[in-house]
């Protein structure tokens, strides 16, 4: 499908609306014309495309869009005053929804809102003065999000609230911090993050010498840190999947990090346990006993038949007896992931997983949407991605939804990403006590974040919400080899923060 922009060039936000309704669909485009004069028969154009035209007059802004789709063609059209010329790209991105809209009969429930962080908005909304019903009402207006998805946001935000206020009160003297462990036992199908599989000789040759390294990258930045006199009041060791490593490794990286960065502000300690086939009694109790307050352990689904179609080597279960000997190890606070939208998953396959889980009643449970990446198997072939993208997830998430705030649990994070299955989003809940600052303080944006290892990005924000990102490399041997000049970017953070003084 062809993208034409004339006068224009908001390619970003229309792309974006265009997924929404063609999921699959490669697209191509172009720049300042090459089609006829907007109003003719466009005969010249192909037999799918989208023309988006801006056009400045003298009294007002002109936006138009016509798309072509199916055999059909749609016109949408409105105009702006000059001085909000600054919403164009928004208005554009109205107008493409509602061509295409009309073009393929399909809605999307959070309407033209694309972003990674739709809680955000209603914060913009409430911090305006809007009240709950005035912040619906202006979602549903300006960006045509469902009533659902409108009070689902509001209530994320009211959960996080009080959190976001106790963030707030340490503002410049605490961060979040990050180590990666980027390894797993396995590589899953729907997978595209940096994370190497441990199976092979040539990985596990990595290993020793990636926990040698990281050790120095978290000694040389809590020094930066002390000398700013930042502490970290939440630590989050992910992947990957960190209990691929031995026992002692895990030990050892935790004991430097205790020894190095200033623990005093310490809140939450989360590690991810992700795969029950990584989980041992050794590897439980170096854990808890190194500090860690929240552990993850993630079925992603108790049909075995799925687990094995998505190359997970565990079955429900070893989850279950991974999930009782955390418990008899002392963990009070135990997070569960499940995906809805899984290849071959049916809503009752997935009700099954949401029902066992809630029978188990781990302290929080994170409904995921399948997202499907080209770097992951799932997104390497066009047709096998058209067929995950008509799962049933939106039924699967309604019933998480439901079933979870009737067993007392409530959202209390959300995220989106490009290419989820039914543009739905990722949400966490929890019962109340048991929120991650960690998970709120990446999403919103509240705190800096400092990423130690293979794939970390540290992000530093300002006084006047200034952010810069700060990236290591992506893969565990560039990491090995590249550690002094990951090193050397470290540095950056204290000439930030000089700066803000």
């Amino acid at each position: 499908m062809k993208l034409i922009y004339i006068g224009n060039e908001y390619k970003y936000d229309t792309e974006a609306i265009m997924k929404l309704f063609l999921p699959d669909r490669h697209f191509e485009f172009e720049y300042g014309g090459g089609l006829p004069e907007i109003g003719t028969n466009c005969v010249r154009a192909p037999d799918e495309y989208a023309i988006m035209r801006k056009r400045v007059l003298r009294e007002h802004i002109l936006l138009y869009v016509i798309a072509g789709y199916g055999g059909k063609r749609e016109k949408a059209v409105c105009r702006l005053p000059l001085s909000e010329e600054d919403y164009c790209s928004e208005r554009l991105s109205r107008l493409l929804y509602e061509a295409m809209s009309r073009l393929t009969g399909q809605t999307s429930e959070w309407g033209i809102l694309t972003g990674v962080r739709p809680v955000k908005q209603v914060r913009r909304l409430t911090a305006l003065g809007m009240s709950r019903d005035e912040a619906i009402k202006e979602l549903k207006a300006q960006y045509l999000v469902s009533d659902k998805k409108c009070r689902l946001a509001c209530d994320t935000a009211a959960v996080q609230q009080p959190i976001l206020d106790d963030l707030e009160s340490r503002r410049g003297k605490a961060f979040a911090l990050y180590i990666s462990v980027p390894f797993c036992p396995s590589r899953c199908s729907y997978c595209s993050f940096i994370s190497q599989a441990a199976s092979g000789n040539s990985v596990k040759k990595m290993i020793p010498p990636y926990v040698d390294n990281l050790c120095r990258e978290i000694v040389f930045t809590a020094e930066i840190m002390g000398r700013l006199g930042m502490a970290p009041d939440s630590v989050y060791i992910g992947g990957g999947t960190p209990t691929t490593l031995s026992a002692e490794q895990l030990a050892r990286i935790m004991k430097t990090a205790a020894g190095s960065f200033d623990m005093s502000l310490v809140k939450e300690y989360t590690v991810e346990a992700g795969r029950p086939d990584t989980i041992t009694p050794e590897k439980l109790k170096a854990i808890l006993e190194n500090g860690c307050t929240r552990l993850s352990v993630n079925p992603q689904t108790l049909n075995d038949d799925i687990l094995r179609g998505i190359g997970r080597a565990h079955t429900a279960a070893q989850f279950f007896e991974s999930f009782e000997l955390a418990r008899r190890v002392g963990f009070t606070s135990i997070n569960t992931d499940v995906i809805a939208g899984l290849p071959d998953e049916s809503p009752e396959s997935f009700r099954a997983t949401i029902d066992g889980l809630t029978a188990l009643s781990p302290e929080s449970i994170t409904v995921h949407t399948l997202s499907i990446k080209r770097a992951a198997r799932l997104g390497a072939g066009d047709e096998q991605r058209s067929n995950v993208m008509k799962s049933p997830a939106a039924e699967m998430v309604d019933y998480a939804a439901e079933t979870l705030c009737a067993a007392g649990y409530r959202p209390y994070y959300m995220y989106r990403q490009k290419n989820m299955v039914d543009n739905l989003e990722n949400i966490g809940y929890v019962k109340p006590g048991h929120e991650s600052l960690y998970n709120i303080a990446i999403m919103e944006e509240v705190e800096p974040i400092i990423a130690l290892g293979a794939a970390g990005s540290t992000k530093l924000i300002g006084r006047d919400g200034r952010m810069i990102r700060i990236f290591n490399y992506k893969y565990p041997a560039d990491y090995n080899a590249g550690l002094e000049l990951m090193l050397e970017r470290k540095k950056e953070i204290e000439d930030f923060y000089a700066a803000e003084k």
